[in-house]
């Protein structure tokens, strides 16, 4: 369920128990460790590299950390050749953690510390370099020299093949041009503390969850109710936890989704999820039951040819019949509703939505049904009383206060007549659906004030901004 993407269980502070730490990380619901090689001297690699061959739920990172820069650039090229002879094995999974530290050097005015900020700089290019030759991601470590790491990760192309800023500890401004860069970020145990964690826990809130990763950096930073003790992954799962509280997300969620992240970065098994006919997100259960859609978004994910939404894979291979949909849900009752809500447009397949949401009611389920409100185009008929009974509430992607920003926004075959139709349909639904909610995503370009007026005020329904770029 969750993967700690950040770790030194190779340092002196587990040699006594290494293993017991491990079983505890597994009781706690991990099912993977990415151990990092660089922070332990320059011999830290092959002991990381060791233990996670010992182990398919461990895999390993190998570089050199900044503070053994000056180290491995008095070695010279066998340093770098040390890292190359390892990068192959199909254990290691990312060239990290590296990057620059200007903390020591900022607290002394000594020379030796340029000598030591110049050694930081060119291993870290180095190793940048040596990442593209072995097709791995980066793991960067930033203490206090935002400006230099974004500097140089810009100017060496870094972003080629992914990469992640671990232990983030800066403000929103520079979120972005780390996510700018490509670049996940990473989330330790530092986001629970009681004091000084407001400024991560607005990034949190800030950053997409599909660009978040969740990391303990063990031995350090453990979280609360932890805090000052040697940490270890088994608590990462309070990093997630307080990830779930700001994003107003499950446990599950957090853990699916950030999981989802760190096997596409470092390339792990799972990285390709099976496609999902029914998926759970907080307390509601989704269908979707057809990629087929009437408009071709400007917003839209699928694009650029992203299918994931909230960690779930929804390009169906074929679209599913009644009893796939049925065995693919299972046990419903206990959820809040379900949604008919894919990576299509569910009126797309009419019949098949009204026997489902037939033999839902029966049992008593509430069915909530998020529509693009071209139907009575799409079917040559008004079908809104054909949901009487069907349907307990409606979400209509308005998406526009005029028909000029929805054609821009929203193309379709339908062209000009869409805009009036999705109008109709949201007033003719108040007629036969219990709860009507008219919705525009807030994407450059929108009127959201706009389109909230006319939802409430000449539509006289509930208006609801969804936000861009954050799809479920």
């Amino acid at each position: 369920m969750f993967i700690d993407t950040h770790a030194h269980l190779t340092f002196l502070d587990y040699k006594d128990d290494q293993e017991a730490v491990l079983e505890r990380a597994w009781q706690a619901g991990l099912n993977c460790i990415i151990n990092i090689g660089s922070g332990q001297e320059i011999t830290g690699n092959e002991a990381s590299l060791k233990l996670a061959k010992g182990d398919e739920r461990i895999y390993s990172t190998v570089g050199f950390h900044p503070h053994f820069a000056p180290q491995a650039m008095e070695m010279g090229d066998a340093a770098f050749e040390s890292i190359l002879s390892l990068v192959d094995d199909p254990k290691v999974v990312a060239v990290g953690e590296i990057g620059l530290d200007y903390h020591y050097i900022k607290q002394k005015s000594r020379p030796e510390m340029d000598a030591d900020k110049k050694a930081q700089i060119a291993c870290f290019t180095r190793q940048i370099e040596l990442s593209k030759k072995a097709k791995l991601p980066l793991i960067i470590h930033d203490r206090e020299a935002n400006e230099d790491v974004i500097f140089t990760l810009r100017n060496k192309h870094a972003s080629e093949y992914g990469g992640v800023m671990h232990c983030f500890s800066g403000s929103t401004v520079l979120a972005k041009k780390v996510l700018d860069l490509g670049f996940y970020i990473s989330i330790t145990g530092a986001v629970t503390f009681k004091k000084k964690a407001e400024e991560l826990q607005k990034v949190v809130q800030y950053v997409p969850i599909e660009r978040l990763l969740i990391e303990t950096d063990s031995p350090f930073i453990a979280p609360e109710p932890s805090r000052g003790k040697r940490n270890e992954p088994a608590f990462v799962v309070e990093v997630a936890k307080k990830i779930a509280e700001l994003k107003n997300l499950s446990l599950e969620d957090v853990g699916r989704i950030t999981s989802l992240n760190a096997r596409k970065l470092f390339h792990l098994p799972g990285e390709l999820p099976e496609p999902k006919i029914a998926y759970s997100i907080r307390r509601s259960l989704y269908l979707n039951i057809t990629n087929r859609c009437n408009l071709d978004c400007r917003f839209c994910p699928k694009k650029s040819g992203n299918w994931e939404v909230k960690g779930y894979n929804l390009k169906l291979s074929r679209e599913p019949d009644v009893e796939d949909i049925f065995k693919a849900m299972g046990d419903a009752t206990g959820y809040k509703e379900v949604v008919f809500c894919g990576f299509g447009e569910p009126t797309t397949r009419l019949e098949l939505l009204k026997a489902i949401a037939g033999r839902l009611k029966e049992q008593g389920i509430t069915v909530r049904l998020d529509t693009d409100g071209l139907a009575n185009l799409t079917h040559k008929r008004d079908i809104l009383p054909e949901l009487k009974g069907l349907i307990d509430s409606i979400s209509v992607s308005l998406n526009a206060p005029d028909a000029k920003t929805y054609i821009e926004m929203c193309p379709s075959k339908y062209g000009a007549r869409a805009f009036d139709a999705v109008l109709k349909f949201i007033q003719d639904a108040k007629r036969y659906i219990p709860e009507v909610t008219a919705t525009a995503v807030t994407c450059p370009g929108v009127d959201i004030a706009e389109c909230r007026r006319m939802a409430e005020g000449k539509l006289g329904v509930t208006f609801r901004a969804r936000e861009y770029q954050e799809v479920g």
